[in-house]
């Protein structure tokens, strides 16, 4: 992704065919290498790539590390609260897909 590309990741546009480097989900995230750092040390984003100089991330990262801020900022929730709460959200919308497809059955059944 160029860097050009960054402004529509940032205004809302994710495309998943490409991925970030470190430099550009800091830029995109607008923060610093330690705090994207910590976010992998917490599990909260997983990039794919060896070691850190090889590091790439997808949208979804771009979301949940945008996501896992705003909860730092705006609430103040340490690091691994920030997990816990994006692990309970993803299960809720599992519940909820669950829920929606169990019912669509039941519709047609």
């Amino acid at each position: 992704m160029k860097s050009s590309d960054l402004l529509l990741v940032y205004t809302g546009t994710v495309i998943e065919e490409d991925s970030l480097t470190l430099g550009q989900l800091c830029k995109a995230c607008g923060t610093n290498a330690d705090m994207i750092i910590s976010l992998v040390e917490e599990s909260i984003i997983e990039p794919s790539g060896e070691n850190i100089h090889e590091w790439q991330f997808s949208g979804a990262n771009l979301v949940r590390a945008r996501f896992a801020l705003r909860l730092q900022r705006d609430l103040g929730i340490n690091l691994a609260g920030i997990a816990l709460v994006l692990d309970l959200i993803e299960e809720r919308e599992m519940l909820r897909a669950q829920i929606a497809a169990s019912e669509h059955r039941h519709f047609l059944g």
